[in-house]
């Protein structure tokens, strides 16, 4: 007899595997519904039926009830007695409010906007244009300046999506070295805040949109970072803030066109010192066939905002167009590196 344990994983045969990859999607949409009912927080507070959440979710009953089945399927809820549903550690995080964003990560990526995108991926491939634009009849960001509520989720899921990373970045890159720190497009300030809570000396600029600006001084708070933080509004295809030593670009390139990158990164050059860095913090993608998060990733740049992910080659040649030249690629313990570079 063998002492090896049997795994009873069945072997899946190559067209089953592909399937099961289309079918990832029901399980979105699964799990966003139950996002979108906040199911999470009506069971806060202890087990619950189906029929007695139907009012207050507004919903049917028994559809009700397979949706709760199929949520215990997947580990968020355990049925128990009585057909009532409570709440697993999986589940917890689906709270509004809970650590990680994951409820308005879902929100905002699995609602319609964001979700029919999808249904122009096609044309993405064939055009270069965003499925986004064409679905929803404006670029995703014009979108979420339009649409506030939509705009909160969409932040606090850069926050939870990302989550990781502004503390990797912190700790990979010395940033002690600098007096003041401008993150461009920095949102709601949730990377210069990791930045300036490690790093004592430097202070920071936060700079992005008025509509996404407005949410950033409870999360600085939060961080006792406030004090050192000038908020600025502005856009950075019109200009940046002038006279930082260090200039952060965070999940901003990925986002545009290369015409749109070479204006913001041009916006950089002229107001950076001259010995100045650049900080592209991104996902780098690796050469070859390589498994990577960063390889879906790019689809969604291509499909969504029109952007893209890029090799270390690729990151290269954009730089030396808009005058730069990148001298290292940082690694961290997140799926991001910082690409730093110099003018030049």
């Amino acid at each position: 007899m063998s002492n090896q344990p049997s795994t009873n994983v069945p072997f899946l045969p190559p067209h089953a595997q592909l399937i099961q990859m289309m079918a990832a999607s029901w399980v979105s949409a699964t799990v966003y519904t139950a996002a979108r009912l906040a199911l999470a927080d009506h069971l806060a507070d202890g087990p619950k039926s189906a029929v007695e959440l139907a009012g207050v979710t507004g919903t049917h009953a028994p559809s009700l009830h397979r949706l709760m089945r199929t949520l215990a399927g997947l580990g968020i809820l355990t049925e128990q007695e009585g057909q009532r549903f409570a709440l697993t550690p999986l589940g917890q995080a689906l709270k509004t409010g809970a650590p990680g964003c994951a409820r308005s990560t879902l929100l905002a990526f699995g609602g319609q906007a964001f979700w029919r995108s999808w249904e122009g991926m096609l044309h993405s491939v064939q055009t270069g244009e965003t499925g986004f634009e064409q679905v929803n009849g404006a670029p995703v960001f014009d979108y979420l300046a339009k649409h506030p509520e939509q705009a909160a989720h969409f932040s606090e899921a850069m926050v939870g999506f990302h989550g990781a990373e502004p503390p990797a970045v912190a700790a990979a890159y010395d940033f002690s070295a600098f007096k003041t720190i401008v993150d461009v497009g920095g949102a709601t300030g949730n990377m210069l805040a990791a930045v300036l809570s490690r790093h004592a000396g430097p202070r920071g600029v936060l700079f992005d949109r008025p509509h996404v600006v407005r949410d950033a001084l409870p999360l600085l708070k939060a961080h006792g970072v406030e004090s050192r933080v000038a908020i600025e509004e502005g856009n950075f295809f019109e200009s940046v803030p002038a006279g930082g030593d260090a200039y952060v670009l965070s999940h901003i390139i990925h986002d545009w066109s290369e015409e749109q990158c070479l204006s913001i990164l041009g916006h950089c050059r002229e107001a950076i010192k001259p010995d100045g860095r650049l900080l592209i913090v991104e996902t780098v993608l690796p050469m070859g066939d390589t498994p990577h998060q960063g390889k879906l990733q790019d689809m969604v740049m291509l499909v969504v905002p029109g952007g893209q992910e890029r090799t270390e080659a690729e990151y290269v040649t954009l730089l030396e167009k808009a005058r730069f030249r990148l001298t290292r690629v940082v690694p961290t313990d997140s799926v991001v590196s910082v690409v730093e570079a110099i003018p030049i």
